[in-house]
């Protein structure tokens, strides 16, 4: 936080017992955090000492600086964890509102177009992981989180530790999604880049998985590659799965040929 509230030392350990105690992921401390040190600053003295007309006027200065719906609806949030549960008093966010998000509809690509953007990735394992991603619908968190255990070729699932809302869950896997695994398990072995009971997806270290940043950039390149003229992210390739319950359909094997 700012130095203002470094001096007050004993309110941010508070505020950081409290969210430990509720078990927040350490991405989401880390937010909350940064939240009431923006704050913080815009208010010039320590947070605990806010009035209900300084968090109004805090409310103001996001929207007249342009503040998205979705970070505004953060900042909220962020904020009334510190007033309610570390300062108990929740009656401090009467004048801070959350405002209503708009929503859009998804961006969606093709199976033609799946398939380009993964024969464009530019190594064996980019493109496993993104067939992973496309065909077990798991996010970019969950795909580098797996590891060579988590594949069960028997049952033809994939076991997903702590995904989203820290639920454990299974996917589904394709015939065709378990061989490219398999394909990816030998490549990957005879060049001493997968652990025994490691990564499924390692980084430059073994030791160590994937990052979701490096696997972020490897899409985007792909897509520019690809000549895919849409707004490509992980989350893209989570809006089209009607084979998610199915063994094989025609539009996977489609895609797989085309990769």
């Amino acid at each position: 936080m700012t130095d203002t509230l470094q001096t007050v030392s004993p309110l941010r350990q508070r505020m950081i017992d409290d969210m430990r105690m509720r078990h927040l992921a350490p991405k989401t401390q880390a937010g909350y955090l940064r939240i009431v040190r923006e704050f913080t600053r815009f208010l010039g003295r320590p947070p605990d000492t806010a009035t209900v007309e300084d968090l109004r006027r805090y409310q103001l200065h996001l929207v007249d600086h342009g503040t998205s719906p979705v970070s505004l609806n953060a900042a909220i949030t962020g904020l009334k964890f510190f007033f309610e549960i570390t300062l108990h008093e929740p009656e401090r966010m009467a004048r801070m509102q959350p405002v209503r998000v708009p929503r859009t509809l998804p961006v969606v690509l093709s199976p033609n177009e799946v398939g380009r953007l993964i024969a464009a990735t530019g190594n064996l394992k980019h493109q496993t992981a993104l067939s992973v991603a496309y065909g077990a619908g798991l996010r970019a968190s969950e795909v580098v989180a797996l590891k060579v255990g988590d594949v069960d070729g028997q049952r033809m699932t994939l076991r997903i530790e702590q995904g989203k809302g820290r639920k454990d869950r299974y996917a589904m896997l394709s015939p065709v999604l378990l061989e490219r695994l398999r394909v990816w398990w030998r490549v990957a072995h005879a060049q001493g880049r997968m652990l025994e009971g490691g990564w499924l997806f390692p980084g430059l270290d073994p030791v160590d998985p994937l990052s979701t940043r490096q696997l972020n950039r490897a899409i985007h390149a792909a897509a520019v590659a690809a000549d895919i003229n849409k707004r490509v992210s992980m989350h893209t390739l989570r809006h089209y799965l009607p084979f998610r319950t199915m063994s094989c359909s025609p539009a996977i094997l489609l895609f797989f040929r085309a990769s």
